[in-house]
């Protein structure tokens, strides 16, 4: 029977490698343990947040900000990949050319 991931917090909990618990010593059978008794002692759960993300009902979520730390979604892709690819191909800071006047520039 396997132990729950409550069952750290538990009153009852036997802190031992081979028992779970004083009442269920293998666990118990089911999703829930009817006899949980939460431990007022136990340790909280420890929730780090790396910078640029926080946690959303115990789920770590990136957050996407702007330098006034405003949050905000990702904005929609403007260009397909073939113009992205295109602008890689003809636009003066890739080539050292600039198409419109004949300029060269030093790369």
């Amino acid at each position: 029977m396997p132990k729950l991931p409550e069952c750290s917090k538990c009153f009852l909990y036997a802190h031992d490698p081979h028992l779970v618990c004083a009442v269920h010593p293998e666990g118990v059978n089911d999703d829930s343990c009817l006899d949980f008794r939460e431990d007022p002692n136990a340790d909280p759960l420890e929730l780090w947040e790396p910078e640029g993300a926080r946690y959303i009902d115990g789920e770590l979520h990136i957050k996407r900000t702007y330098y006034n730390g405003e949050e905000i979604t990702q904005p929609p892709q403007l260009w397909i990949k073939e113009e992205k690819l295109e602008l890689l191909d003809s636009h003066p800071m890739f080539t050292g050319f600039c198409p419109q006047c004949g300029h060269k520039f030093r790369q």
